[in-house]
């Protein structure tokens, strides 16, 4: 399989988090209806997903680009115990151990460089307003002019927009319920902000040109919730192919989505759960039964250490997800996460 690097950049705010799950089914969706960037055609594919996956996406995470480190992506920290990432030493005074654990706490990136090598160094561990003021710095003067006065000092901001049930039959909001409004969460990275996804891919499936032309067309459609109203735009600034990352003092993996792992295969897991209440796209969102069965996942940044080295072998971990659909029995979910390879003290 091959890695690929592409380079969004967000046109609106999002609706639904660009999660490596959801970014497949999306990229499923496109190849249901261009049966041409599929080769053989998406079923085919989709029936051996189990032993066989075509494409694995990761999450989208920020990039930074600055004169003197050159590129940097902002990954979420490693979800491991206090202890495995305090960089204080050992036979300093407790009252100064648990301080510098409050401050790690607060510290919720991991900036990796361009190799994509990764290493848990002071530097390298960021806090929001340590990561907004990276970001701050390499932004053109009349961008820093307009930041300067942010309160909230983050790198994207999470709004409330407000709806109400509409009768279409009236055009009004109706009589029973009535006026009953509600909101959803929308996010919405500052302006000139730019995501990484990164795609494993089988050349024996599609190769460059269809990756790049499923992502474009799904920028111009939209992501996600509301994509109808103009929610989740971007434009594809870049695709290029990258070196898969490589670490021979490795026995950690560190996942770039959520993921479903193998059965007794790790000695150890660290992870946040993460639930997918998924719901179908497209069509199947007007069916019968629009909802999925919920899968409970482990949240990117997740470190799994393996019983035996030869995990590694291969460039992702997990498993495929079924029986998640009533109206689409062959649907499967991305249980699967590439992972980069870590040194963890254990």
């Amino acid at each position: 399989m091959k890695l690929y690097q592409l380079t969004i950049k967000p046109l609106t705010p999002f609706g639904t988090p660009l999660k490596g799950d959801t970014i497949f089914g999306h990229l499923c969706w496109q190849a249901a209806y261009d049966s041409g960037l599929l080769v053989g055609g998406l079923d085919q594919w989709i029936e051996k997903y189990d032993t066989d996956p075509f494409i694995v996406c990761s999450s989208a995470f920020p990039l930074l680009v600055e004169e003197q480190t050159g590129e940097n992506i902002a990954l979420p920290r490693p979800q491991l115990p206090s202890e495995l990432l305090e960089i204080t030493c050992p036979d300093v005074e407790r009252s100064t151990r648990m301080k510098a654990r409050k401050e790690l706490k607060k510290k919720k990136w991991l900036l990796v460089k361009e190799d994509l090598k990764l290493q848990l160094q002071p530097d390298s561990l960021l806090t929001d307003v340590e990561l907004f003021s990276r970001y701050y710095a390499s932004l053109p003067d009349d961008l820093r002019r307009r930041y300067a006065a942010e309160s909230e000092k983050k790198i994207f901001l999470v709004d409330h927009q407000a709806h109400n049930s509409i009768d279409r039959l009236t055009g009004t909001t109706g009589s029973d319920p009535g006026f009953a409004p509600y909101t959803c969460e929308n996010i919405a990275w500052l302006p000139g902000m730019k995501l990484v996804v990164f795609c494993l891919i089988n050349e024996d499936a599609l190769d460059e040109d269809c990756l790049r032309t499923m992502v474009e067309r799904i920028g111009q459609f939209g992501f996600g919730r509301d994509a109808a109203t103009g929610l989740g735009r971007f434009e594809l600034i870049d695709c290029k192919l990258r070196e898969l990352p490589t670490n021979e003092r490795a026995n950690a993996c560190f996942t770039l989505s959520p993921s479903v792992p193998e059965v007794n295969l790790y000695s150890h897991k660290y992870f946040l759960p993460f639930t997918r209440f998924g719901r179908h796209g497209d069509r199947l969102a007007h069916s019968v039964n629009p909802f999925k069965a919920p899968v409970v996942m482990a949240d990117e940044g997740a470190v799994f250490i393996p019983c035996d080295s030869d995990v590694f072998s291969r460039p992702y971990l997990g498993r495929a997800v079924h029986d998640i659909s009533l109206v689409q029995p062959q649907a499967v979910a991305q249980g699967y996460a590439i992972y980069l390879p870590l040194e963890v003290a254990v």
